[in-house]
């Protein structure tokens, strides 16, 4: 006698999600390559870096000279064709697909970023790129900069990581030498360890600093990944699956 299994349709996409948890991940992406939303939220973020720019000008009495520090991963340079690249593999990241996509030099720009940043060098303003890419990838990132002709884009002023994504200790150097008028980044350690690496209460954290968002602090969109998301898994060596269920479980409902 042959038995029968009814699994209702309703059901389907909650299966396929289950096989390929790196699909939790897809509107994110579709999102920031898509949406108008993306692009006005970028243009939004420089057009307040320039003002915040401007008004930092006409207080500054500082002898140093000035700087801004941008992160370069969604805050200059797009990566969300890597990140659709890891979706249809079905996989959420990994290194070797990263290096081979750094390594084509062929991230696009973020939406105003290129504008902003040759404002700020017509003010005589360095711009130094402080970015978690490897040693490894230095080369292919100074290309990739170069190719669109962003200012300062030379050995002096890309700063990537060496063994720690702490930026803390780099920015305090580039402090030593130069003011620094305001930050652009995608993920709030970009500005300053007290949001996730002080153990603190990030929310709180946050509002303590509000009056810096759009000012000294200037945040660009990016719902694909950052250190948001590392508070929501709990355990060790957790594979796609494990920090699937686990963000599942984390979702606020009623």
């Amino acid at each position: 006698m042959k038995k029968y299994i009814l699994i209702s349709l309703s059901l389907i996409p909650f299966f396929a999600a289950a096989q390929n948890p790196a699909r939790d991940y897809t509107n994110a992406v579709l999102w920031q390559q898509t949406s108008g939303e993306y692009r006005a939220l970028c243009f939004q973020a420089y057009n307040f870096a320039r003002l915040s720019l401007k008004e930092a000008l006409w207080a500054d009495t500082s002898k140093k000279p000035n700087c801004v520090i941008v992160d370069i991963d969604e805050t200059v340079l797009d990566n969300a064709a890597f990140q659709g690249h890891e979706i249809k593999k079905g996989v959420s990241y990994v290194p070797a697909d990263w290096t081979e996509w750094t390594n084509l030099a062929q991230a696009d720009t973020v939406p105003g970023a290129l504008a902003f940043l040759k404002f700020a060098a017509s003010k005589n303003i360095e711009t130094f790129y402080v970015s978690n890419r490897d040693e490894k990838d230095y080369t292919a990132t100074l290309k990739n900069l170069q190719h669109f002709g962003f200012p300062y884009a030379d050995d002096a002023h890309l700063i990537v990581s060496k063994g720690t994504s702490n930026k803390e200790p780099r920015r305090q150097k580039i402090s030593s030498t130069h003011h620094i008028l305001l930050l652009c980044g995608d993920n709030l350690s970009d500005f300053s360890n007290i949001f996730y690496r002080e153990n603190k209460n990030t929310f709180e954290q946050v509002n303590a600093s509000q009056n810096l968002f759009g000012t000294k602090y200037i945040v660009l969109p990016n719902p694909m990944y950052g250190d948001w998301e590392k508070p929501l898994y709990q355990g060790e060596k957790l594979s796609d699956k494990d920090k699937a269920k686990q963000r599942l479980e984390r979702l606020k409902s009623f």
